[in-house]
């Protein structure tokens, strides 16, 4: 795919074989020109100026909400809330709407392979409230069993908060199914959707989520912009957490009114060129079709999981049937090492926990390598690695 301008570069006299597609996505021109040209043409904030200029940067931003709330099957841009990114948006969830709804000895349930920023936000809750974390069982796959699952919801469960894909796993949640049962429970649930929402169709309505959130730098987007998908009902609920110029009504001296979601929870200048960024990368998506996005991943994913477990001693994590993330260990040899001898032959992996603390103690080591697919990858990317992952070996164990 020649769309995507960076990744003709050479690292370390090598093609560039960028696998780390979890962490964030590259660029394709489109989303550059239109975020050069929206600075160079249209720039100046939105909702205030009644000049043309003014009302040009609106048109743009706004028309970006509505793309996404397209692009999410949401029943309209009111439903979509421009943020910082998925942790923004599962933070505004947690103190904006759940604080005000948890007595002591209610339950939160999550599972121990979320990553940190659909936990911590969660525990900071739970604590100022009195509430309590419960841990969906997992199978040793990292699935959900869901009959054990039924079991871990009661009428004192007030929120589910799952990942779609699990950033480490590639496990696929059934959010559908998890929905019904929170849904029968009085609770909501909320979706870190992060990794999924590059990678498949998302559609938010079949899904039945009450929340979901994603970031835009990894859906071939800019960085510091994500958006948050609710339910208007439950957005009118929801209480800002940030407060300032931009989402008020009427300010008194002593007192305050704020707008209507999704704009009183977008306090201040918002990231107006990265949200059209956000918009041009949507249409991108859109112009590739999202059920081929998901069939390319799909294939090059399936395809690097059979390559990988042929090779002696490498150890891999979660499912056989997968999102875009393929997390795994060779021997005993660390996975910074690992990761640096890959990255001398032109491979970008990551390296670490992955921002999943609790799930590496599950799994029982202390971090893992991880290579993750985007739309621009291909079998002979998964060829590269393979053979790179022959010289770690030869490395290390001459």
């Amino acid at each position: 795919m020649n769309d995507f301008p960076l990744l003709e570069r050479e690292m370390n006299g090598r093609p560039l074989v960028y696998l780390d597609n979890a962490a964030t996505t590259q660029k394709p021109q489109r989303v550059l020109d239109v975020m050069e040209r929206y600075y160079r043409m249209h720039n100046a904030n939105v909702h205030r100026g009644v000049y043309q200029l003014a009302a040009e940067a609106t048109d743009l931003y706004e028309a970006a909400r509505a793309k996404v709330a397209a692009f999410l099957h949401a029943q309209g841009e009111g439903q979509i809330v421009f943020t910082r990114g998925t942790t923004e948006g599962i933070n505004l969830v947690a103190q904006g709407y759940l604080a005000q709804k948890l007595q002591p000895g209610d339950r939160i349930l999550l599972t121990v392979s979320e990553h940190h920023s659909n936990l911590v936000p969660w525990q900071r809750v739970a604590k100022e409230r009195g509430a309590v974390l419960r841990f969906l069982p997992l199978l040793s796959d990292g699935t959900i069993d869901l009959v054990a699952a039924a079991r871990e919801i009661t009428p004192r469960t007030k929120c589910i908060a799952l990942a779609h894909i699990s950033n480490v796993l590639g496990t696929i949640h059934p959010i559908r199914a998890l929905a019904d049962l929170a849904h029968a429970a009085g609770a909501v649930i909320v979706v870190d959707a992060a990794q999924s929402v590059p990678h498949m169709p998302v559609d938010v309505q079949a899904l039945d989520c009450d929340f979901l959130a994603f970031s835009g730098h990894k859906t071939y987007g800019p960085t510091g912009i994500g958006a948050l998908y609710g339910k208007t009902e439950l957005l009118a609920q929801t209480e800002p957490v940030q407060s300032g110029g931009e989402m008020i009504d009427t300010v008194e001296l002593y007192d305050s009114t704020w707008k209507p979601a999704p704009w009183k929870f977008e306090a201040g200048t918002p990231a107006i060129a990265e949200a059209v960024g956000l918009g041009a990368a949507v249409d991108f998506l859109t112009w590739l079709g999202m059920e081929h996005v998901h069939e390319t991943i799909q294939d090059v994913t399936q395809y690097a999981y059979e390559k990988l477990r042929e090779i002696e001693g490498l150890t891999l994590y979660g499912p056989t049937s997968r999102g875009g993330v393929i997390a795994f260990n060779l021997g005993t040899i660390h996975p910074h090492d690992v990761a640096t001898v890959l990255d001398a032959h032109g491979i970008a992996v990551r390296a670490g926990h992955h921002c999943a603390q609790p799930l590496m103690r599950w799994l029982g080591v202390t971090s893992t390598v991880r290579a993750s697919f985007g739309i621009y990858n291909t079998r002979a990317d998964v060829d590269a690695l393979v053979t790179a992952l022959a010289r770690v070996k030869e490395v290390f164990h001459p």
